[in-house]
């Protein structure tokens, strides 16, 4: 891609009122444009960005089992009543339709994918069950301040499951927390991603988080020594939840529990027979006994995740992106593009590299050198290239790592990625 004729435009100005370092970056770097607070355009790099992380998502889900649907953002009103969740979830968008019916927007899909699997399952042989979705939701969030890692509308991965046992559901959790722990290690915040247990409400003894470690978070965990998990400050004074996370838990361990700020990147629940009872989801066991299928969902937002890794994965100079979710994996820059030299030597870099099916950002505009080193690094492609008359007259291109800084100069047939 050009960047003459691409669709965005880097600032510097952007609003006071944006306070997340995420929003700042990505509105700074053309990735994201602000529609008011909670809502974003993405633009074309930052649409390339979001779509990786799904592809990603989408990946490890079909990895375990799950199989790919997308449901309806609009809902009537019955459905919602029928779990008493009508009046219950207080950031539920609830408007009007035609003829005076409530509608809702769809903060989440349990009350639309049980029904659903009525017409499906019927029979011990159809279960288990996984079906999952990429999909916009909508919860009408009282503060939206902290950019895409809490939005009113947002992007979400959720992961419904049924089975014909509890021990079934157990095995399927498993797999779903070693999916997560995939996908956070593929988007470079494995390390920094914690499994925390939290309270499964009246759904189970516990329900599962994944925070990511970062002083902007909202959220506090403990985090147990030695480990990749950590316990929710709301469960951290339940003694017999102690005893059953922390390992040879004797009382005042907690004490030795390090406090860390986080962001929840995921959660995960199982959710039992609570929707299947409410609308009349049943099978016909082995022994011709009619039951509910148990529930787990699974949830994970490629948007907070963007925002999130914006947030940690960055510097002063801009966003520093994995690899794996960059926009571009190079970013050619042309220093004097009037110059014979430097176009020819840029343009056979780019055609080259293109032909392999290397994705090249090629900065090809006539513009100051010092303005486009400044939007290298505020888009945070992994590799810079960088061509100017002297080093085009010799054949010679200075090559840069983004995250690292370390340049090199090398020859043209020295250039990673070329043949």
């Amino acid at each position: 891609m050009r960047r003459s004729v691409l669709f965005t435009k880097t600032t510097k100005d952007i609003s006071k009122d944006e306070v997340s370092r995420n929003a700042q970056l990505l509105l700074r770097a053309g990735m994201v444009n602000q529609l008011m607070a909670g809502v974003y355009t993405y633009l074309p790099l930052g649409l390339r960005v979001l779509n990786r992380i799904e592809a990603i998502i989408r990946e490890e889900m079909d990895a375990i089992g799950a199989q790919e649907l997308i449901m309806p953002a609009l809902h009537p009103r019955d459905i919602w009543d029928t779990t008493g969740r009508w009046e219950a979830l207080d950031v539920l968008f609830r408007l009007k339709g035609a003829g005076d019916r409530d509608l809702a927007l769809g903060a989440t899909h349990e009350e639309v994918v049980t029904p659903l699997a009525q017409g499906i399952i019927s029979s011990y042989r159809d279960l288990p069950m996984a079906v999952y979705q990429v999909q916009t939701k909508f919860r009408n969030e009282p503060r939206a301040k902290s950019g895409l890692m809490r939005g009113r509308e947002f992007r979400m991965k959720d992961m419904y499951s049924f089975h014909a046992t509890q021990e079934d559901l157990d095995a399927f959790y498993d797999q779903a927390i070693g999916a997560y722990q995939r996908v956070y290690a593929r988007l470079g915040l494995g390390e920094r991603t914690l499994l925390t247990f939290a309270s499964g409400g009246a759904f189970s003894k516990y329900s599962h988080e994944f925070q990511t470690m970062t002083d902007s978070g909202e959220d506090t965990v403990y985090r147990i020594p030695g480990t990749q998990m950590a316990i929710n400050e709301e469960i951290i004074g339940d003694q017999e939840a102690l005893a059953g996370i922390i390992p040879n838990y004797q009382k005042g361990d907690e004490a030795t529990l390090s406090t860390v700020k986080a962001v929840e990147v995921g959660n995960i629940f199982k959710l039992g027979t609570r929707f299947s009872k409410a609308f009349g989801l049943t099978f016909t066991d082995r022994d011709g006994s009619v039951k509910n299928p148990v529930m787990g969902c699974y949830g994970i937002g490629p948007s907070r995740m963007m925002g999130t890794i914006a947030e940690i994965l960055s510097d002063d100079a801009g966003l520093v992106w994995p690899a794996a979710i960059a926009p571009y994996t190079i970013n050619l820059i042309g220093l004097r593009m009037d110059d014979a030299g430097v176009k020819s030597l840029t343009t056979r870099l780019y055609d080259g590299w293109r032909a392999q099916g290397i994705e090249v950002l090629f900065d090809d505009r006539d513009a100051q050198a010092g303005e486009k080193f400044a939007d290298a690094d505020l888009l945070g492609c992994p590799w810079q290239a960088i061509v100017g008359p002297k080093g085009a007259a010799e054949g010679r291109v200075e090559w840069k790592n983004r995250a690292t800084g370390d340049k090199s100069v090398l020859a043209e047939g020295e250039l990673p990625f070329t043949r």
